[in-house]
């Protein structure tokens, strides 16, 4: 493992700081935004504002490690994203903290692109599996502890935004002094929305609705948390605990989906996280602690469908076309999470904060039914023939650089293999290759 982790060390080192600075201020700034009287409308902007951001960042982002390769491109960015925390204790006003958290979000989806793009070539067929395992170990992990560092200080003083931009300023340090060769200028991919949803519509729906609710959830999640007695520590506690049932509740839901239709997984988890959303809407004022088991519950199952909506995707498209499919359904799934803060905060403003969990039960019922309506339509292809949840999970993390010329509107309708939209039963057997090669 040694061997393995030793060239790219540097880069998990910055990813472990990059991201600890980023969970602290994905939690710190609803809860300062509460604080100065930001309606729930405002911050569900915020929240709306960084997937804007993280989108626009995903279409341009190759542009600037073409032009700058990767490493001068990471550390450049990572000075704009840690002055980016700065300026939002020094201009705390709702519409500046809009552009700022925008930028934020491009910067980011910059920064997971020159990681990831580095991690898939020093990766091999060998130890692609351990490379990224650890790397989503960091992760979670660094996530979590950043959350956690909210009660260390108040959030209404500086101290906080401050740690944050230091985290984020540190983490090119490994970066910019390691001695291990870059990556190969990224290449781009096209995108085919259409494509993806003739493959396989539940895939599609999957991830958008992921965005619509847990979108919401990140944005506004810690001012649920803070709404009844403001304690700092009950809200870092929340969102962490969470995180890290979204952990443990990926792998026991993935590996189930490889031995049956992966659609019926789908529409547990997602009929488990409107059941959680549900008891969380019951409970809201009931105390921090009722709360706890809920928010395990709603993590273990809403979490995981993002890999398990890419992993069904996947079932349907060819290796090659793996990177491309992550890409679009990361567009998808941005594209929700866009949505997804201000339509829960229009409902908040109507309803009360009460509702966040309302309006996710509201969508994830919608892809319980959705589902269960394309499972009568066709039967599932056998369990054998699926990808392994694993490197589904992988691919899921890859943010790759995008065309915004579709291949649709250049070379007319693709060519599609049996996706899940042929209700044929008769029509072509569809043949994947070998396990060794996926």
């Amino acid at each position: 493992m040694t061997a393995v982790v030793a060239p790219i060390a540097a880069l998990l080192i910055g990813v472990a700081l990059l991201l600890m600075g980023n969970g602290l201020q994905g939690t710190l700034l609803p809860i300062r935004a509460n604080l100065e009287a930001f309606s729930a409308i405002e911050i569900g902007i915020l929240g709306s504002s960084y997937f804007f951001g993280f989108a626009s960042g995903c279409w341009t982002g190759p542009l600037l490690v073409r032009r700058a390769g990767h490493i001068r491109t990471f550390a450049a960015v990572v000075a704009i994203a840690s002055s980016i925390v700065l300026a939002h204790a020094l201009l705390v006003n709702a519409e500046v903290w809009w552009g700022l958290r925008a930028g934020s979000g491009f910067c980011f989806a910059v920064l997971y692109m020159v990681i990831e793009s580095w991690l898939n070539e020093r990766a091999t067929n060998e130890n692609r599996g351990l490379i990224f395992s650890v790397y989503t170990i960091i992760n979670l992990t660094v996530i979590t502890v950043g959350q956690m560092m909210l009660i260390l200080a108040d959030p209404a003083e500086f101290v906080l935004f401050g740690l944050a931009s230091i985290l984020v300023s540190l983490a090119a340090v490994p970066v910019a002094l390691t001695r291990a060769q870059a990556p190969a200028p990224i290449d781009e991919v096209k995108i085919r929305i259409r494509t993806l949803y003739r493959h396989s519509p539940v895939g599609v729906l999957g991830c958008l609705t992921v965005g619509l609710t847990n979108g919401a959830f990140w944005a506004l999640g810690p001012v649920f948390a803070q709404r009844d007695t403001g304690d700092t520590t009950n809200v870092a506690l929340f969102m962490s605990i969470a995180v890290i049932a979204g952990a443990v509740g990926q792998w026991p839901l993935g590996r189930w989906s490889d031995r049956i239709d992966r659609r019926k997984v789908i529409i547990v988890a997602s009929a488990g996280a409107a059941l959680a959303a549900l008891i969380m809407t019951w409970l809201t004022h009931s105390g921090s602690g009722a709360l706890t088991y809920s928010v395990f519950l709603f993590g273990f199952f809403a979490f995981p469908l993002y890999s398990l909506s890419i992993a069904h995707m996947n079932d349907f498209v060819q290796p090659e076309n793996y990177v491309e499919t992550a890409s679009g359904l990361l567009l998808v799934y941005a594209a929700g999470a866009v949505a997804g803060p201000l339509l829960a905060s229009l409902t908040i403003d109507a309803f009360g904060m009460g509702s966040l969990f309302a309006y996710t039960a509201l969508f994830h019922v919608g892809l319980v039914i959705f589902a269960v309506h394309r499972i009568r339509q066709r039967t599932p292809a056998p369990s054998d023939e699926h990808i392994a949840f694993a490197d589904a999970l992988r691919v899921a993390q890859t943010i790759g650089p995008i065309d915004p010329l579709s291949e649709d509107e250049q070379a007319g309708p693709p060519q599609t293999h049996n996706s899940e939209e042929d209700d044929d039963p008769g029509g072509p057997t569809r043949t994947r290759p070998d396990k060794d090669t996926v």
